[in-house]
This record gives C-alpha cells, sequence and structure tokens, in this order.
C-alpha cells in the first residue's frame, strides 16, 4: 500500500481523500481550514504544512481551487517543492515522488510547474476532474490526465479509486487544456438548459414533465438530469461553485486569446455568470445562473409540485 499525501479537502478533495484510504493507502493530509473528523476517524494523519506533507508520502495530490492557490502549495513557505527537498531525491514510488495536481488550473502554468518539479528529481502530474460533488462522492468521477506514459500507469490504480474514466491525453497540461474544453461545453450546456426549462414555463408547461421528455431525447445530458432539476427546484446548494465556473471560463477565454482564437457563446455564457456573482451568487451551484435568466425574463420557473 502507498503513502499518499492530500492537499485541499473541500467539497471534491474530501471524498476523493477517503475513497483511497478505503482502497487500503496510508493518507498524510493537509488543508488550511483543517483536515475533516471523518477522514481523521478513519486513520488519515493530518500534518501542519504541504512540506510535511511531501516529506511523508511517495505521491502528492492537490485538489485547490485556482491556480495561484497551486502555486502557494507547491513553492510557498513550507510548501510540497521545500518538502522534496527535505527528504532527497530518489525517494518514494520507484525512487521518485510523484506530485499530482488535480484541480482545475492554467495548462501554461501547469507546464511551468511540472519543470519545477522536475529539478528536485520527481514526476508531475496534471489530472482534472469533471463530475462534481455527485461524481467525488460516488467515484465516478471522468479524470483528464497529462503524463507520460511511464508515470500515467503508476499513478492510474490510485485515479481508478476516485474516477470512472480516466483518459491520458498526452504529455503536461493535456489534462488542463481537455479540463478547460470540458468546462466550455458544461457551461454552455448549462446555460442551453437554463434556457430551455424558462421558454417551457412561462409558456406554460410543466418543467419537470419538459425535463422527463426530453431526457429520453437527443437533448438528453448529464446537465439537464442534475443541473435541470436543481434549476427547477431553485436547489443550489454546491456542487461546484458558480466563482469556479467563472475561473474556469476566464482560462477559456485568456487561452483562447492567446490563440488567436474566437469563443463567441464562451464569453456570453461568462458575462451571466458575472452577473451571477454580481447578484450575490458566486457561492451557489453554476446552475443559479438561470436565475439572471429569469431575472431578464421576469419570470421564475414554476413547477407542479409547488403549493
Amino acid at each position: 500500500m502507498a503513502k499518499i499525501g492530500f492537499i485541499g479537502l473541500g467539497i471534491m478533495g474530501n471524498p476523493m481523500a477517503g475513497h483511497l484510504i478505503k482502497g487500503g493507502h496510508t493518507l498524510f493530509l493537509y488543508s488550511r481550514r483543517g483536515v475533516p473528523d471523518g477522514l481523521l476517524s478513519q486513520g488519515a494523519t493530518a500534518c501542519s504544512s504541504p512540506s510535511q506533507v511531501a516529506r511523508s508520502a511517495d505521491l502528492i495530490v492537490t485538489m485547490l481551487p485556482d491556480t495561484k492557490d497551486v502555486e502557494q502549495v507547491l513553492f510557498g513557505e513550507n510548501g510540497v517543492a521545500q518538502g522534496l527537498e527535505d527528504a532527497g531525491v530518489g525517494a518514494g514510488l520507484s525512487d521518485r515522488k510523484i506530485v499530482m495536481d488535480m484541480s482545475s488550473i492554467s495548462p501554461i502554468e501547469t507546464r511551468m510547474f511540472a519543470a519545477r518539479i522536475a529539478h528536485f528529481g520527481c514526476d508531475y502530474v496534471d489530472a482534472p476532474v469533471s463530475g462534481g460533488d455527485i461524481g467525488a462522492r460516488n467515484a465516478t468521477l471522468t479524470i483528464m490526465v497529462g503524463a507520460s506514459e511511464t508515470v500515467f500507469e503508476k499513478v492510474k490504480p490510485f485515479l481508478e479509486l476516485m474516477g470512472k474514466t480516466i483518459t491520458l491525453v498526452g504529455a503536461n497540461g493535456a489534462g488542463q487544456i481537455c479540463k478547460i474544453a470540458n468546462q466550455i461545453i458544461v457551461a454552455l450546456t448549462i446555460e442551453a438548459v437554463g434556457e430551455g426549462l424558462l421558454f417551457a414555463s412561462k409558456a406554460g408547461a410543466d418543467p419537470l414533465k419538459v425535463r422527463e421528455a426530453l431526457l429520453g431525447g437527443f437533448a438528453a445530458s448529464r446537465v439537464l438530469e442534475v443541473h435541470g432539476e436543481r434549476m427547477i427546484r431553485h436547489a443550489f446548494e454546491p456542487g461546484f461553485r458558480v466563482e469556479l465556473h467563472q475561473k474556469d471560463l476566464n482560462l477559456a477565454l485568456s487561452n483562447a486569446r492567446a490563440l488567436g482564437i474566437s469563443l463567441p457563446t464562451t464569453a456570453v455564457v461568462q458575462e451571466l455568470f458575472n452577473a451571477c456573482v454580481a447578484h450575490g451568487g458566486a457561492k451557489s451551484d453554476s446552475s443559479a445562473v438561470v436565475q439572471v435568466l429569469e431575472k431578464l425574463a421576469n419570470h421564475q420557473i414554476q413547477h407542479s409540485d409547488q403549493a
């Protein structure tokens, strides 16, 4: 069994770390908000800093909100890099420790992080995920991996404890590129589902029945299934927060500018996320973007189960 470090124990990281513990591995954990008691009761060890995690573990996993958070945890004071330096080159899995970032961050910065970690004689993996809190709890995440084939084979057994669909997309950075593409598609689909259900409600049809019918046709999607119900019920507990999806679309648009391409509908949806944040919805589930559409229509989605 492996010694695994896990840094970042929020809505996603907490259940992901739990699956690794259930898989029989020894976990060393760090979170700025403190390690959840539920993980400690399963035998995990709380660490005082990311550097202590890196000294203790052979595989160090990060699951953090944004690029700057990953950079701070890896290379800041008492960061992972300091722990790797203290541990010395040649320790860990097959004589090389592995740093695996499962956050959704910039692919350009990811490649830079990988190069810096390599200086310590360690390998780097970017393995962002899709599937939200439900996928994290059920270990059904889709995991998009950027790594060498050799390193991918080393980490794949651990990824299989957390996810269902695991794909090596390419070298370092390719996982993050794939995740940005995923977030573009998901965001635009969320907005489309919101428009469709809003139209149905305003036109006098029951959106519960409309959603049920659409799930059997070509419009069926995981977004319609999960986020569609959240929109109808106005149940916007995250999930995946609006502010995080907003961050991901910022990555999409900034990288698109660098590539010299236009993503016009992505830009429109980002403005809707911006409006959602402006109205106090930053911490809500990303399906809450429908509330902006409701304001524009001066109509709130109504359904047959309402009193």
